[in-house]
């Protein structure tokens, strides 16, 4: 026999029609919680510093110079013969 949505079992006078008027209780559970997450964009302003170091550095960079000298020579235009060569003695003797 189903009252109240429960079988009534084991009970030997149940089997014989007899129920009892039983009065229907309310229980209430903890309530359970359901989270729905929703996002939203959140503008955060990150200041980010950037120092720039100026290195100097003194390296060698080779400037030439260069001068210029100019002289003078007469050459004879005469054609020069075979000349012998003095000695070193005879040219210390003066």
């Amino acid at each position: 026999m189903k009252r109240n949505g429960y079988y009534n079992v084991g009970n030997e006078m149940n089997e014989a029609g007899f129920c009892p008027d039983c009065p229907t209780q309310t229980i209430y559970d903890p309530p359970i919680v359901q989270y729905e997450d929703y996002f939203h964009p959140q503008i955060v302003n990150v200041v980010q510093n950037i120092e720039t170091i100026k290195q100097h550095h003194c390296c060698p960079v080779y400037k030439h110079y260069y001068t210029h000298t100019e002289k003078n020579v007469m050459v004879s235009s005469r054609k020069r013969g075979r000349q012998t060569k003095t000695s070193s003695k005879k040219r210390s003797k003066k």
